[in-house]
């Protein structure tokens, strides 16, 4: 599924629950979370971790894990409120889709 225009915000609600992580964590907790249907490619994902800590929306270091060094991200207190600002945002936005188009089942078929 395409998550362009979504990406951020699936990135800082994994960010807020899951508390320092790495990036791989981050992948398979999207897909988990999502039951498969965000299986994201690192190369999606690390540019846009990236982006948002050059936004100062998320902070990142290196930690010493064995066998080796791995970067874990979380949220900076501006992140958190991206991310509240942001699921209000989508929250409205789900809203008015469903005024729309309705409910599956009672739409009419052609």
């Amino acid at each position: 599924m395409d998550v362009k225009g979504h990406l951020d915000l699936l990135l800082l609600a994994v960010l807020a629950d899951a508390g320092p992580v790495h990036g791989y964590a981050v992948i398979t907790a999207l897909r988990e979370r999502s039951e498969g249907v965000f299986d994201v490619p690192e190369g999606t994902v690390y540019p846009a971790l990236h982006r948002l800590e050059r936004a100062g929306l998320v902070i990142s270091r290196w930690e010493q894990a064995t066998p080796r060094r791995r970067r874990v991200y979380e949220l900076t207190t501006d992140g958190r409120h991206a991310r509240t600002a942001k699921q209000s945002e989508w929250r409205r936005f789900v809203t008015g889709v469903q005024a729309v188009i309705g409910p599956a089942a009672t739409r009419a078929t052609a």
